[in-house]
């Protein structure tokens, strides 16, 4: 059966199931609890805790996937989705956090990790600590002997409960590691809902019933690493996901079927992968490829690059460092072969302090070949030998052709064996007598015997390629041309086949895994395939070696969204990739793969109904996922055919949805217009985007509007870990769209929408004012900021069309730069209502109205910082929003996540007098900090605002409630450059209330 005809099916039933939808009793207008309210700020504490959590993350196991969004905001969006809001918002919140265990009873109920006796004993004051604890005969303390365990819970719920939210979940469990609310809970939650659950699977199908008369089928149809319809169909939905890409489509899948399979499927799949794996053990240790002539077994392999150095006529050895291991000052050293014109490599442990600091200085630097024995550098590109011809770059390299497993030799690099880690097994005996056994690493240069080896790794993979090729053991594919990211291997090494991005070495090991591992088993096949591709993405002529103080490994191959070529990489052996190999541990208690649909299927040719969309789309060339995904593809592909017929296989790069051009929103419209089309009238949207730019932004909006979609809400989820291997102010939030269908043919006239936006942008941001806790805030000035969009997008979208405007081509035009369509200009103005209507905390109102809008932005500015956010773009948007262009000036670090605006003595007399911000009252007040502190004496500062400020009296209060909210800004711990002019400030308050004339 193919995979339309089991398309039609679905469809067909879905569609009969939506007849019975249109008897429901709920109305389509009834609001749900996204749509009204959502605790961002808890549930991004959340998500970032599931995210440090690594290869800990329940999906991560499966295999890479970039931008899987944590399994808590999928839950928390579809219960959102789901759970309707009623006249009490501030009770809508606290049942919607039982449910998720993020009330305080289910975060204790989800405490794991033990208060130690010290943190309390320390917490206590003396005397009641003296009640309950003892000294140890260590020094320590310890309970005391005998006590109540009662009082110990009391004890430690009482300083559990003192802690902040963050603090807590130091202590916690994720929600989904536990079983759900407490019995208590559950009886709170079934009286506001009206529901008889005891847990989130019955919660949801009631929940369902309510508001569709069904389970609630839930759809992705850009389903990627599988989070939305893996969540969706563990708390309960009928899930449903698809996917252009078959790597995507097969870690869905996989998900679904193996940790979704339950214990028993798990047990199964990880004795066929380790019988697998004893099987190519014994192989490759009978061939002798791995093992010394001492017995000792390989751990690791360094490999470098090499090519003919211009100023010597030598063939050079290239890395960007030769330190192999920084803690026990381990690295290579190059040694003149003159006989030979090249270079022989030694490795030296424990090299002296001039031998290492030699070695940090390698023969590439700054992207050039530097010559060792003349200091001359060569840019890369001329020993390429690229040509520029009529302004075109034509690559020098020789492609590499299907049957190259090695470099020829006439060839610019050749590669080259340097450093083997091998491991000493051996045994002694430990202080009770008993023998153990121990193992010794040990760092040795590439010596005859090793090439002997490498050479025998050759021969057996050459006698078995071809046929490991046909069979799809091993990569067969062609890399294709013109990709922004594959195009990197062929320019800067030859690459023209994916098996060319793996050694001889890693290609034998690979291949013979996935010989030993073939099963006709469905769920054992697909876990071979996630095993093979979690080997390539560790083991590839891509890895670097890490060096970490106490970890030294070969990296990953995808440390970012790219195929980076190296000029010194590591190979792994096979013990050192068992834990790729073997499938993830992770299972839920119960199956889930009756309750799911998953298919390889352009998101133009969904014919599914579903009661709820959630989709993260392809946006603005975020990752190049058709081209990334081919990688993995490459060493299953054949795979895929045998166990799914009914799937394409290969990926359709021509129908990705990618680019940022009229082709890419034309697709966009057709997508989100076919999931408009299937769902119902009482249905929702969820759109999950990651992106600052305001233009995307809009477009995005427009596609919407374009597709029949009504904006209901929008709130910001952070969601993206912070990585050094992330440049440039990239943004940490996931934006979460909400929306319904719209469903009438209203029409609005342009200069009735702003009076509209205006009022409603207010009344948000009103709503969530209300909901916010001044201790631990739940929304951030950008969550406003975005309130306000869409708030505007809210207005906007309600109409099916806007007199004189026509949405398609307002979408579709080619603009000049800057230019700012209609739309945009709407969205404009709703930030600068909210930047306005906004006013800080404890920030008296009439002196606020009275600020002019680069004053307002510097003091919204040091809210942002107080609150942590440190991304140039928040400060854009801020700027944007109250309509100041000129405001660089203000910044006191402009470097990337670590953006703030100056103190008043940082400023100095920078920017003093003068028109706009300069020649401002808040200017004036930040010069007279500056004369306080420098000059020690508050009685300057009070002098000169006397002599500059032209009103000072009319402006005298005003300037005390500047100096006011300044001296809040002390005693944070993340703003110490503060410290001293919040102080001042409060000093220089106190002076000018007690100043007269």
């Amino acid at each position: 059966m193919n995979c339309r005809l089991c398309q039609e099916k679905s469809s067909l039933a879905s569609f009969l199931n939506n007849i019975l939808i249109k008897t429901n009793p709920m109305p389509s207008n009834n609001k749900t609890f996204i749509e009204t309210q959502f605790p961002v700020s808890l549930i991004s504490k959340e998500s970032y805790k599931e995210r440090k959590a690594n290869l800990g993350q329940t999906l991560t196991g499966l295999g890479k996937w970039w931008g899987r969004k944590p399994l808590i905001l999928i839950r928390a969006s579809i219960l959102g989705m789901l759970m309707p809001a009623s006249d009490d918002p501030q009770k809508d919140r606290e049942i919607f956090l039982k449910i998720l265990t993020m009330d305080a009873e289910g975060l204790w109920q989800r405490r794991t990790k033990a208060i130690s006796a010290k943190t309390l004993y320390e917490w206590l004051p003396k005397s009641e600590a003296e009640l309950f604890f003892e000294e140890n005969t260590r020094g320590g303390v310890r309970w005391i002997a005998d006590l109540d365990p009662k009082l110990k819970d009391e004890v430690t719920r009482r300083y559990f409960d003192h802690l902040s939210y963050d603090g807590k979940l130091e202590y916690c469990d994720r929600p989904e590691q536990t079983e759900g609310p407490s019995d208590s809970s559950w009886q709170d939650i079934n009286a506001h809902l009206d529901t008889t659950a005891n847990n989130l699977q019955q919660l949801v199908d009631q929940l369902g019933h309510f508001r569709f008369g069904h389970t609630p089928k839930v759809g992705d149809a850009f389903c990627g690493g599988g989070s939305i319809p893996f969540e969706a169909a563990r708390i309960g939905c009928e899930a449903y996901g698809s996917d252009l890409n078959p790597a995507a489509t097969l870690l869905t899948w996989a998900s679904i079927h193996l940790i979704g399979g339950g214990k028993e499927v798990q047990e199964k799949i990880q004795a066929s992968q380790q019988a697998a794996f004893d099987a190519a053990d014994k192989q490759i240790t009978d061939w002798g490829i791995e093992h010394n002539d001492k017995g000792w077994r390989a751990d690791a392999y360094l490999y470098c690059v090499e090519a003919i150095c211009p100023a010597t006529g030598y063939l050079l050895p290239l890395a960007p460092s030769w330190v192999i291991s920084e803690k026990d000052n381990i690295c290579a050293v190059l040694r003149p072969n003159h006989a030979n014109k090249r270079y022989d490599i030694d490795v030296i442990v424990n090299a002296n302090e001039d031998v290492f600091a030699k070695a940090q200085q390698g023969t590439i630097q700054k992207g050039r070949m530097v010559c060792p024995e003349t200091g001359e550098s060569f840019a890369i590109s001329a020993i390429r030998g690229d040509k520029s011809i009529k302004g075109k770059t034509i690559y020098g390299l020789r492609l590499w052709e299907k049957q190259d497993l090695v470099p020829r030799q006439e060839d610019v690099f050749q590669e080259r064996l340097y450093c083997i880690r091998w491991a000493e097994t051996y045994w002694t005996t430990n202080p009770q007598g008993e023998a153990v056994q121990k193992i010794r690493k040990h760092y040795c240069a590439a010596a005859e015997d090793d090439f002997l080896r490498e050479r025998k790794v050759l021969q057996l993979l050459q006698e078995r390629f071809f046929d490991w090729q046909y069979k799809g053991f091993i990569p067969n594919r062609e890399i294709e041309r013109g990709g922004d990211k594959t195009e990197e291997p062929i320019r800067t090494r030859g690459w023209s086949y994916w098996h060319h991005l793996f050694t001889p070495r890693q290609l034998l090991i690979g291949g013979l895994l996935q010989e030993l591992s073939l099963n006709e088993d469905k769920n054992i096949a697909v876990a071979s395939y996630l095993g093979i591709a979690k080997y390539a993405d560790w083991n590839s002529r891509l890895c670097a070696w890490m060096q970490h103080a106490s970890n030294l490994k070969g990296n990953q191959t995808f440390v970012n969204h790219a195929l980076n070529t190296l000029y010194n990489f590591s190979v792994r052996p096979l013990q050192k990739i068992k834990g790729t190999w073997l499938s993830s541990s992770e299972y839920t208690p119960y199956s889930l793969h009756s309750k799911s649909s998953i298919f390889t299927l352009d998101a133009r040719e969904t014919s599914n109904w579903m009661d709820l969309w959630i989709t993260d789309p392809p946006y603005a060339d975020a990752i190049n996922y058709h081209e990334l995904g081919n990688y993995f593809l490459a060493w299953y592909e054949q795979g895929i055919e045998r166990t799914f017929p009914e799937w394409s296989p290969t990926i359709r790069s021509a129908l990705a949805v990618k680019g940022n051009s009229h082709d890419f929103k034309k697709a966009m419209v057709e997508i989100y217009s076919s999931l408009c089309r299937h769902i119902p009238d009482n249905g929702l949207q969820m759109v999950q985007f990651t992106h600052q730019d305001p233009a995307v932004w809009a477009d995005l909006g427009m596609i919407l509007w374009a597709a029949g979609l009504h904006v209901s809400s929008a709130w910001t989820i952070a969601t993206e870990t912070s990585t050094g291997l992330k440049k440039g102010n990239y943004v940490q939030g996931t934006v979460l769209l909400v929306l319904r269908k719209r469903t009438n043919d209203d029409v609005v006239f342009p200069d009735e929408l702003p009076n509209m936006i205006e009022d409603e942008v207010r009344a948000q941001l009103d709503d969530m004012l209300a909901l916010d806790d001044q201790e631990q805030p739940n929304f951030g000035d950008t969550d406003y900021q975005l309130a306000a969009y869409a708030a505007a997008l809210r207005v906007m979208t309600q109409f099916a069309s806007i007199e004189g405007i026509n949405i398609e081509n307002e979408l579709y035009r080619d603009k000049q730069k800057n230019q700012k369509s209609e739309f945009e200009k709407l969205i404009d103005q709703a930030v600068e209502i909210a930047c306005n209507h906004l006013i800080p905390v404890g920030f008296d109102e009439f002196h606020w109205k009275g600020l002019a809008a680069a004053e307002r932005l510097y003091l919204k500015g040091l809210g942002l910082e107080k609150h942590g956010e440190l991304r140039s773009g928040a400060y854009q948007e801020l700027a944007k929003g109250f309509g100041v262009r000129e405001y660089t000036f203000m910044f006191a670090k402009t470097k990337a996540n670590e953006v703030r605006f100056k103190t008043g003595t940082e400023f100095k007399r920078a920017n003093l007098g003068g028109d706009n911000f300069a020649g401002s009252l808040m200017r004036h007040v930040l010069f007279a900090l500056h004369e306080t502190v420098t000059k020690e004496n508050a009685r300057e500062g009070v002098n000169y605002l006397v002599a500059e400020v032209s009103d000072f009296w009319g402006n005298r209060k005003k300037i005390i409630e500047i100096l006011r909210y300044l001296n809040r800004l002390a005693h944070i711990d993340h703003m110490p450059h503060w410290e001293t002019d919040a102080e001042a400030a409060q000093t220089l308050a106190g002076a000018i209330e007690n100043y007269h004339a």
